[in-house]
This record gives structure tokens, sequence and C-alpha cells, in this order.
């Protein structure tokens, strides 16, 4: 389908300003075995393709899963209709948009694809991983899974632009369940919501050291059981960067994203703590806090060559020594900010979800830049406090400010040394001054790239992948509870 969306397109398009099309062909396989029995492994193949057509000023967009002349054809009709119907009601003129020209290809970096093993090689491997979780009888569920997806997407443009981009994609995890006393603790290898999710193929694996974390998962799993619960009160905070990634991605992630601030998302998932005057000079945090917008990390999970209006992707700055500079908005969030008087410099970062939904400003990659304290000077700098990994509970409020976020897995921190694991630890703040708190940033040692399939946003909804890389961090004064409290 992909191989002959140029020629249709250009067949079907009707005679506009300007039109693209934008077409997607997604496979993914599902693979799990829990208690060592594998489960019905689940595939699945989806493609369409997404039409819009900018004319008189306004802009329209329409999906069809028939990709053939006739169904284009049929789509743009539709998305014509929708653009004359809005023309002259918008908030801007799209026809001030800039053409969209650019051509190439991206494809990921892989070393092993998955396509080239077996699908009983790979079952027997999530065999063997899945055991290593049960010598214990303590251990009363466990499970080994595997997703990967080969995503192809092309967009060509009635200005002559054609980018083709092609992700492999690879997600594992591994989870443990123990009883101890009437005490259930679940641990996981990386998040109970597949938080090591890279571009690659089966090295993957080996970068997220799958083959050792059954027997740790399992272990970690009876200790937190065993553990007392978090302590309480106002602490020092070392996040981990399995934690730090959930962190980043509600209260920065979210509330920059320029959509938002506009005015969009308020009678679905709310605003945002962030004002169109706030870029270039508001203290997002403390000067230790530098974060990227960086779309050309090759193994990282929302790596791509242009987003999905076919903007070139760019490494930004989007906070520098704890300012804020720049939001996560795309074109037409620019467009839009300009009609208002504002002069916001954006990102690529216009993305969608599937072929059936249009783009809208999402965050890609999102990471914070590592700083130059070791781990073990991270942890010596503490005199009291816990060190907290592995998201596990999440709320937030409408605009993005105020927080409450829980992990796995704990560890007190007394006198700048590790000693006794905690239970249910939890931690809460406020956004506008929580990264203000920020004391610590590790160096390249502590860094992990990681990421989320799950980032929800939109209206229709739109789930997506984002990436997050992140060093691990030390707070300040934060308020830290023990779940059983």
């Amino acid at each position: 389908m992909l191989d002959r969306l140029d020629t249709a397109a250009r067949q079907a398009a009707p005679a506009v300003d300007r039109w693209s099309v934008r077409g997607v062909v997604e496979s993914a396989e599902e693979l799990n075995v829990r208690q060592g029995v594998a489960q019905a492994p689940a595939r699945r193949v989806d493609a369409g393709a997404m039409v819009s057509v900018l004319d008189r000023g306004g802009l329209g967009y329409a999906a069809t899963g028939d990709t053939s002349e006739a169904g284009l054809r049929e789509a743009f009709g539709r998305a014509r209709a929708l653009a004359h119907a809005v023309a002259g009601h918008g908030l801007f003129d799209h026809g001030r948009l800039p053409p969209v020209t650019a051509r190439g290809r991206y494809e990921s970096r892989v070393e092993r694809p998955v396509a080239a093993s077996r699908l009983r090689e790979r079952l027997d491997r999530l065999a063997a991983v899945n055991a290593g979780t049960r010598a214990d009888p303590r251990i009363v569920d466990s499970s080994a899974s595997l997703w990967t997806l080969d995503c192809r997407q092309r967009l060509v443009t009635g200005d002559g632009g054609d980018m083709a981009q092609d992700w492999q994609i690879v997600i594992p995890n591994v989870v443990a369940t123990a009883q101890v006393q009437g005490v259930t603790q679940t641990r996981s290898a990386a998040g109970q919501y597949n938080g090591f999710c890279q571009q690659g193929g089966l090295e993957v694996l080996e970068r997220a050291g799958f083959e050792a974390d059954g027997p740790r998962v399992a272990q970690e799993a009876i200790e937190l059981a065993l553990a007392p619960p978090c302590p309480s009160g106002t602490m020092d905070l070392l996040l981990m960067p399995d934690q730090m990634m959930l962190q980043i991605h509600e209260s920065i992630g979210h509330p920059l994203e320029l959509d938002r601030i506009l005015g969009d998302e308020r009678n679905f998932a709310g605003t945002s703590f962030v004002t169109p005057d706030m870029f270039g000079h508001y203290r997002y945090g403390s000067e230790l806090l530098n974060v990227s917008h960086d779309p050309g990390r090759p193994e990282q999970l929302a790596s791509f060559g242009w987003d999905d209006d076919g903007t070139p992707a760019e490494r930004r700055l989007l906070i520098e020594r704890g300012v804020l500079l720049r939001p996560l908005g795309g074109s037409v969030s620019q467009a839009r900010a300009r009609a208002f008087g504002l002069d916001l410099e954006g990102v690529a970062t216009t993305r969608a979800c599937s072929w059936n939904r249009a783009p809208i400003d999402r965050m890609s990659n999102l990471n914070i830049e590592p700083g130059d304290a070791s781990l073990d000077a991270l942890v010596g700098a503490i005199d009291f406090g816990v060190m907290m990994r592995t998201n596990l509970s999440w709320s937030i409020d409408d605009s993005r400010n105020k927080f409450q976020f829980g992990c796995e897995w704990g560890r007190v921190i007394r006198g700048g040394r590790l000693a006794e694991v905690v239970r249910n630890p939890n931690y809460r703040g406020i956004s506008a001054t929580f990264w203000r708190s920020l004391a610590g940033v590790g160096d390249a040692s502590t860094f992990e790239v990681m990421g989320t399939p799950f980032c929800g946003k939109g209206e229709p909804s739109q789930v997506i992948r984002v990436g997050h890389a992140a060093p691990a961090c030390r707070f300040r004064g934060v308020d830290v509870f023990g779940g059983d409290a």
C-alpha cells in the first residue's frame, strides 16, 4: 500500500490549495508466558490513510481504510467539504502554514530483526525468563512478556514532500507477585505498564537485561513483602530513572504542550499551569535542570525523522539551567500562537497515534540531560531520605500542577548510606515548585533510556508512544509518605 501511495494520492487529489496523505501500516505481536504456561499469541495488522486538505483558508481531515485510488478520492472529497465548511471560522488562516516539501527516509537502527527469529524461539526465551521468577513458593504469580511492533508510515504532499519512516519497537517485561504472611507485593522489571521500551530488534532485550531479570524481580518482590512501610515526613528524595520517566512525563511534558496552553483539552484532560507569558524567563527548576526534546536518539522510543506534519526532527532545549525556553508545539499551534500575537518557537512534535487520527501536539522524546554526580555522591549527600524506583501509581490535577505519585520500590537512606528496603513509597508535590528543589543530577553512568507506549490525549482519544531518558535525581524537602499510613 505504501509503495503506491504517492501515485494513488496524486491521481485522486482534487484541485485545492494544498493536500497531504499519510499512510500507515502497523503490525504488532504480543507474547506472554505466565506461571510457566504460554498464553495464546496476539497478533494484529492495522492499515489505512489520513487525508488532509487545505483550501480557501480552511483545513479538513478524512480517514479511510480503503487506500485505492477510489478510496482516496472519496476521502479527499470529505476532507475538502470539511475544509470549506470551516473556512473563515477558524482562529487563523491555515493558508499561512508553510508548504511541506521535505523528502527522505527514517529507519530504526536494528541489529537483530525480530522477524528473523521463529515464534518458538521467542516463546522459549520467555519461558526461560519466567522460570527464573518461580524458584520460591512465596511467588504466587509471575509472567514474562514481549511486545513487538513494526510501524511503517509514508507522508506525501501536493507540494512534493515524500517522507517514509519505519519504526521497529521491542517492549519486554517481567512481573512477579509475592505473598508473605498476608502481605502481597508486586515487582516488575521496569514498570507494570512497560517502562522499558526502545527502538531496535532483539538486541533491545540485552540492553534491558531481560535474561537476568527473572530472579532479580522475584527476589525484590519477596523483599518488599517482608519490608516495613515507607516512612512519612519531609525529607530528601532520590528518584531513579524509571520513576523520573513518570515525573518528567506528567509535570513537564503535559504542562508544556502548546495546544493545551492555548486552551485545547480543557473539557477532556485539563489545562496547564503554564501560561504563554512564562516562556523566556520563568524559573521552572533549579539551575541543574536541563530538559531536551530530542527526536534523534536512535534507540529511544519516539525518535523520528519528521513529525506527522512533515516538519524535520531537530533537537531543542525546552528548559535550560532551570529557565523555560519553548513549548512542545508544532507548526499549527505555533501559527495559532502568532495569530494571538505570541511569538513562541516550538519544536517538531506534532504526531498522531494511527492513520485514523489527525496529528496534535505530543511529547516525543523528552529527556533530562545528565549532570556530574555519581550515584554514590547522590546517596552520600542525603542525611535522611528515601530512594524510589519504578512507577506504580499517579495522580495529578487538571492543570498538571499538584501531583501524588507512588512507586514499587523504596529504600531508606541514612547518613549517606543505603539502608532497609521499604514498601509502598509515595511522594507528593507541586510542579510549579517541585523542580526548583532539584539538588543533584546524576552523571552519564546513572542515565537510562526508557519510555511508555500509553500516553493518552485528545478527542477522539489518542494513545501514543513517548520516550523519556533521565539520570538519577535528588530533590530536597519533599513530602514522602507510606501507602500503609
